[in-house]
């Protein structure tokens, strides 16, 4: 008996496809000409496009795909929208983390957010010496105020800390020998190791020491004819502790003043000055390992030393936008600038204005705390912490009656590379949704018009008081409630 295959089920595709609108016909349905009074003309054809192309690769596919033009034209301007959205976006905080790396870091002061939107809408004199009405330097708009603040003879800026390390080194050590603690070849964040700056600069690495125990000593041994820097790198984001030994600034400075060597002083987190007041240790849990005083050395302490050059950064601790600053001896100072790598690291306009009106903050110490947002946060008392949390608890039962919400003291950090070991004592509300997933519900918070970022921890969201801002806080119960609405098929 001859065999009877079974026929092939029909494939939907082909009908579908030959119904899928042209673009032209697309382009003169009255929604999407509407749309052209809001975006140009090419932009609305290339969303059209995209879309239809989306239906057509998901048919082909065999996937079901609305191709009746209102949804059409619900995905081409929803396409419009994504596409209008800057990629650069202002997000809510809620870890705790207060120099978020991730999250841009030091938040601005307003005077220098003020500073910045002067500056961005005018000409500016950049580059021009009012005096003489001749080209001026960019790099001397901040010589003054830095010289003053940190009681150095000089000072240069860059875009980053880590473009401060490689100007450096590829000035005064190129073709030689840069001498350093075996404890100190740091590697922060996005791939960036001391041992690779050093090789790019064009400058040998010479380790010295152990991990845990260096002696002056030991530098001392290091020392030949080739050698040109003494470096001593703070370990910003790690500390070794223990059965430790490590050389002193004043130690490195007097070899170095023997054997005609730089010291070259990379503290990195940039802490101005300890004068500025320690965050309150009320509250701190028991047992805590940390510091009760700023466990980072200060720039000008630095300076006193007679470390030659000392290298800091903008947006760390000194609460700035990103930048790189050198400060030391005018003759050093006067070769970084010549190097011609120099103008391929300098900052622009809006880094400068921004950086000059962060400094001048420092002028007046007991101004730090209140006009600066990194260390505001960081002053924030455990009781105003525990309110704020309280206050954030109950909104959220109110806007979301069916999550399990609660508010308790829990630690977060100050980030950025600074204070690694200590945690900093803040309140943390805590909600749980019995039926979504924690990680689930973040991720749509962070698809928000204004993404909201939080912690999750043992499958609850946990939004952290210490970074949250009165106006941002509001903003998170309406938007969890929406949330939650929208995950229900509400």
């Amino acid at each position: 008996m001859p065999r009877m295959d079974t026929p092939a089920p029909e494939n939907p595709a082909p009908a579908a496809l030959r119904e899928l609108p042209s673009v032209d016909h697309v382009l003169k349905q009255p929604a999407i000409v509407n749309l052209s009074e809001d975006h140009p003309r090419g932009e609305v054809l290339l969303a059209v496009r995209a879309v239809l192309e989306d239906r057509r690769a998901a048919l082909l596919a065999g996937q079901s795909a609305a191709i009746d033009l209102p949804s059409l034209a619900l995905a081409i301007r929803q396409h419009l929208y994504e596409r209008s959205r800057p990629r650069l976006r202002k997000v809510i905080n809620a870890t705790g983390i207060v120099l978020h790396t991730n999250l841009g870091r030091a938040p601005l002061a307003e005077e220098a957010i003020d500073a910045i939107v002067e500056t961005a809408a005018r000409y500016c004199n950049l580059e021009f010496d009012l005096v003489t009405g001749q080209r001026g330097s960019r790099h001397d708009h901040l010589r003054d105020l830095l010289r003053e603040l940190c009681g150095a003879a000089d000072a240069v800026v860059v875009n980053n800390n880590a473009a401060a390390t490689f100007l450096v080194l590829n000035t005064l050590a190129a073709g030689r020998e840069v001498v350093i603690s075996r404890g100190q070849l740091i590697e922060i964040g996005g791939s960036y190791r001391l041992p690779d700056i050093m090789t790019a600069a064009n400058c040998r690495m010479v380790e010295v020491g152990t991990t845990n125990r260096t002696r002056i000593s030991d530098y001392e041994r290091a020392i030949n004819e080739n050698t040109s820097v003494l470096l001593r790198a703070h370990t910003s984001n790690y500390r070794i502790q223990g059965f430790t030994e490590s050389a002193s600034l004043a130690e490195l400075v007097a070899l170095a003043r023997r054997n005609n060597l730089v010291v070259v002083d990379d503290l990195g987190s940039g802490l101005l000055t300890d004068d500025v007041p320690w965050p309150a240790d009320e509250g701190v849990p028991a047992g805590a390992v940390g510091p009760r005083a700023w466990d980072e050395p200060g720039v000008r302490a630095s300076v006193t030393a007679g470390a030659d050059l000392t290298l800091f950064s903008g947006d760390k601790l000194l609460g700035g936008p990103q930048a790189g600053i050198v400060v030391g001896r005018a003759d050093l100072i006067a070769a970084l600038r010549r190097n011609p790598l120099a103008r391929a690291l300098r900052p622009g306009k809006l880094t400068l204005a921004a950086l000059e009106a962060t400094l001048r903050i420092y002028r007046d110490p007991e101004a730090i705390v209140r006009r600066i947002p990194a260390y505001r946060m960081l002053s924030r008392t455990p009781a105003a912490l525990a309110a704020a949390a309280r206050a954030l608890a109950g909104e959220i039962t109110a806007a979301a009656p069916e999550a399990e919400v609660s508010a308790r003291p829990d630690v977060s950090e100050a980030g950025g590379g600074s204070l690694p070991t200590y945690p900093f004592p803040t309140w943390v509300v805590v909600v749980r949704l019995a039926k979504l997933r924690a990680a689930t519900v973040a991720a749509e918070l962070r698809q928000r018009e204004v993404p909201i970022i939080c912690r999750i921890h043992d499958e609850a969201l946990l939004f952290d008081v210490r970074t949250l801002e009165a106006d941002e806080a509001q903003q998170i119960p309406g938007a969890l409630a929406e949330v939650v609405l929208e995950m229900q098929g509400g």
